[in-house]
């Protein structure tokens, strides 16, 4: 992804799709390719001397040539240097400085006035399939997050494109050191400061809709974002995720007790598990993370950072589906509750939260996750049943 760490993760491999693998593999790359004493470069292609002495050795890419014109209109003068930081199979890393960088005032840093460096993306594939999406996401997080040191590091997104006279495409944002998951508390408070951002179109929502931009993926699944109409409330939330979420996971799941329970018992009075959020309380998008497990969880100049994101507008509730293995405790909830206080039916309506996540599961992975998501719906059923 986009950021670089000293240490290995331990992930669990059950917990992964292929396209998170994918994502991971490059992470590892990266790691081992910043941090390993093992790492060197060709003799010439020298890290310590500027690109323009660089060229004495090597024709420049298509990407220093995009790199080269985006430093000299930008007014970071041109690049210092590029250091290549691993790959995948569907993109390339590199490092980059510039002879006159800008200051991290620039971005939402918390105050530190450091010089900016940047973690460049390229891959063989146009912008509009590898980039658009993750920019668009990121760049909505950046603006949500707020600033501060009470706020979550996001990287902030510089530009995104296609290679101007060949086909490839890149991304580059701020450079980021990640360390590990810190104070639990702080990234609760963080966490609800991103939810209680009002959608704007610096945001990338402008109409106050729920959905996003881009249809994206959760894990290696497909995740559709249509737009609800401007000023949703809490009526268009439970239609949005009722098609674009459940319905969706169980068309792809193709179990029928699971369809059956649903569409009979669940999804025609679906509403009552929204009645206590009306009038004052109805419910307002919220910019969501919208894949948030242990393993998108870090730090970064010693603030808590998210990352590898499904973003979405939605209700900030559903943010906690996948809190059966994020690993959220009361110091964490403490955080986020300090701001955003629990409402009355937030427990009725959790089993539908993570009935999403644990589909996505069984989508990606098969095995035991169907047994856990028909829990999940006979718990809504019995808590509708009792609302009779």
């Amino acid at each position: 992804f986009f950021l670089a760490s000293p240490f290995t993760f331990t992930l669990p491999i059950t917990f992964h799709s292929t396209a998170t693998m994918r994502r991971r593999s490059a992470a590892a790359a990266l790691l081992i390719a910043q941090n390993s004493s093992a790492f060197t470069l060709p003799p010439s292609w020298s890290c310590s001397r500027p690109m323009a002495e660089q060229t004495t050795a090597a024709a420049l890419t298509p990407l220093d040539h995009e790199l080269e014109s985006w430093a000299s209109s930008s007014g970071y003068g041109g690049i210092d240097k590029s250091i290549p930081s691993g790959s995948s199979g569907w993109a390339s890393f590199r490092k980059v400085t510039v002879t006159d960088p800008p200051s991290s005032s620039d971005c939402n840093d918390g105050g530190d006035n450091k010089k900016v460096e940047f973690f460049v993306k390229s891959s063989s594939r146009s912008s509009e399939e590898m980039f658009h999406g993750e920019a668009l996401g990121l760049s909505a997080m950046y603006a949500c997050a707020g600033g501060g040191e009470d706020a979550l590091r996001i990287p902030k997104v510089y530009q995104y494109g296609d290679y101007s006279d060949s086909k490839g495409s890149y991304l580059i944002m701020e450079y980021l050191n990640l360390a590990g998951r810190s104070d639990d508390r702080a990234l609760g408070k963080a966490m609800a400061r991103m939810h209680m951002a009002p959608a704007s179109e610096e945001a990338g929502n402008p109409t106050g809709a729920f959905g996003f931009a881009v249809d994206n993926t959760i894990g290696g699944t497909p995740q559709p974002n249509p737009w609800t109409k401007p000023s949703s409330g809490t009526e268009e939330w439970i239609a949005f995720f009722r098609d674009h979420r459940i319905g969706h996971q169980l068309t792809l799941a193709g179990d029928p007790y699971c369809s059956n329970i649903w569409d009979n018992d669940i999804a025609p009075r679906l509403h009552l598990l929204f009645e206590d959020l009306t009038g004052d309380k109805e419910i307002r998008p919220s910019l969501l993370h919208g894949d948030l497990w242990s393993g998108n969880i870090g730090s970064a100049d010693g603030r808590p950072s998210v990352f590898d994101p499904a973003v979405y507008w939605g209700h900030h509730e559903a943010e906690w589906g996948m809190s059966w293995c994020a690993g959220f405790g009361p110091q964490f909830w403490e955080g986020h509750r300090s701001l955003i206080p629990q409402d009355e039916g937030f427990l009725d309506r959790k089993p539908l939260y993570d009935a999403y996540h644990q589909l996505n599961h069984y989508n990606l992975f098969g095995g035991g996750y169907i047994g856990s998501a028909r829990g999940h719906l006979e718990n809504l059923k019995r808590k509708l049943n009792a609302k009779k």
